[in-house]
């Protein structure tokens, strides 16, 4: 449930070896990266689409929208579908902020409470924030579970803050933008679907829609959706450490129609079997062309 209510409010989770002392904060911009945080968990708690579309940085906006519209969903649902409020920062301890360039974080330590059950432990949240002029506005958040790593949370909780000067902590300086901006919702709902046991695959749709697997079985759905008539699917495929080298692949690309007992048309498939050659990389096509667009109507 966490990771749906992560991935829900822009969330993710990050793992890795914490690893001096933060530098320290100017207090007037701690009250000003605050009062922003404050305002966009408002505007998710109060599912108040313009207020929040006000608050959230302008490239995390897009990219939600994006996925959105590539669902052909309205735009309220980015906030009347999420499972959990945004966590309450008030109640944790502010170990940090890190800005860099146009953008920065705050690191805090404590019981981050999703309201999904149980009296969370101290955990490390960290929040992002972009600059737009001379406005910041809020970004996204890290979560970070600090059980597999109990030794690293005594020392936090006992003050000891020189864990912190890892990548994962540090703003990024600058922002990525979103390839395409959607205007409204796509014609043809796509996904691929990606089994990687030991690899890590990249896909990418049409040049835009960008995918990221790691030895996992999953799918995502296509930013921009598919395109009546030629469709491109580029591929990459490596071995993993600890990875044999021999396990099976399969890189897919479904249509999903939105008509009840349809079922999702596979329109591209690259797969291989257990000890075959993997191609490290690919660039194919498909074509949704009339049949396809009958059949996604269910006819």
């Amino acid at each position: 449930m966490i990771r749906m209510v992560l991935a829900c409010l822009g969330v993710s989770g990050i793992a890795g070896t914490l690893q001096a002392a933060p530098q320290k904060a100017d207090a007037a911009l701690v009250r000003h990266l605050d009062a922003v945080y404050q305002y966009w968990r408002d505007s998710v708690i109060r599912r108040d689409i313009e207020k929040w579309q006000v608050h959230t940085a302008s490239h995390r906006r897009i990219s939600i929208l994006n996925r959105i519209y590539s669902e052909r969903r309205p735009i309220s649902f980015a906030l009347s579908s999420l499972p959990a409020s945004p966590p309450d920062n008030r109640p944790l301890k502010l170990l940090a902020v890190k800005v860099k360039g146009i953008t920065a974080n705050m690191i805090y330590l404590g019981p981050v409470d999703f309201k999904v059950g149980g009296t969370p432990p101290n955990n490390l949240l960290v929040l992002s924030f972009a600059k737009e002029g001379n406005r910041w506005k809020y970004d996204s958040a890290d979560y970070m579970n600090l059980a597999s790593i109990p030794e690293a949370r005594k020392q936090l909780e006992a003050g000891r803050l020189d864990h912190l000067e890892g990548p994962e902590f540090s703003p990024k300086g600058n922002i990525e933008q979103p390839a395409i901006v959607l205007r409204g919702a796509v014609k043809y709902i796509a996904k691929t679907y990606v089994y990687c046991p030991g690899r890590e695959v990249k896909v990418m749709v049409n040049g835009v829609s960008r995918h990221l697997y790691q030895n996992t079985k999953a799918s995502e759905v296509v930013i921009g959706g598919a395109r009546d008539g030629l469709n491109e699917v580029q591929f990459t495929a490596r071995k993993l450490p600890g990875g044999e080298g021999k396990e099976p692949l399969a890189v897919r690309v479904y249509l999903m129609s939105q008509v009840a007992g349809v079922k999702p048309l596979k329109v591209f498939e690259y797969q291989v079997q257990e000890g075959e050659k993997v191609n490290p990389a690919g660039t194919e096509n498909f074509v949704l062309g009339p049949s396809e667009a009958i059949r996604l109507r269910g006819r």
